[in-house]
């Protein structure tokens, strides 16, 4: 039975994908911002005004959407500035190198790697900072959500995934999978183990590289 949609992954660092349901519900979140100069029938479009002619005034403080503020942003015209959500501050990234574990992702941003790595599309001299941020976060918390998904097996998981952002979501699920394959491998549930398609396609890529 063929399934009506095939997943399609977020694209990687500055890149959006824009099959993917993850970077169109990503590009939806918030940026805070201010108009650098006046913009014509968009107020109505973020909320700001009663008619779709309605224009916003040069300096005005907004909430854009990441795609609209994407779209916008220029360094030569400056049409609009963006401002660093506070989870991605100087204050938050301190208790993220103090431990990251202990951050309800989930609350602070669904989308919080993905999200993070669009901000780096736009001029802030906080972006290496930011970028170094995000690394290590991922690395830090990485072991432990799949360890947790290792050792969690025939339980409800509600509470471990409960802080966790789409894309650790994403592979503590695939950390389940894998044990709920190996363990019904091992009870005979199973045919066979097959290998990986990323496997295969490395093995590919390789004998076409010696080929060559």
């Amino acid at each position: 039975m063929s399934e009506a949609y095939f997943p399609v992954g977020p694209g990687l660092g500055l890149e959006e994908n824009f099959l993917s349901l993850d970077d169109i519900l990503m590009s939806q979140e918030k940026l805070p911002g201010r108009a650098e100069s006046t913009l014509p029938r968009l107020a109505f479009a973020l909320g700001q005004g009663a008619g779709t002619g309605d224009s916003i005034p040069e300096g005005s403080k907004l909430e854009i959407p990441l795609w609209l503020a994407k779209g916008l942003h220029d360094s030569k015209r400056r049409i609009v500035s963006v401002e660093l959500p506070k989870i991605y501050k100087e204050a938050w990234r301190t208790v993220f190198s103090a431990d990251a574990n202990v951050v309800d992702l989930h609350k602070m941003g669904p989308y919080y790697y993905g999200f993070g790595s669009q901000l780096l599309n736009f001029d802030n001299p906080e972006n290496p900072e930011i970028a170094q941020t995000i690394l290590q976060t991922f690395i830090s918390r990485f072991r432990r959500i799949m360890d947790s998904s290792q050792n969690a097996y025939n339980e409800d998981t509600s509470a471990l995934v409960a802080r966790l952002d789409e894309l650790e979501r994403a592979l503590f699920r695939a950390g389940q999978r894998g044990l709920n394959d190996f363990q019904c491998w091992e009870k005979g549930q199973a045919s066979q183990i097959t290998a990986s398609s990323l496997v295969q396609n490395y093995g590919k890529r390789k004998f076409t590289d010696t080929d060559g």
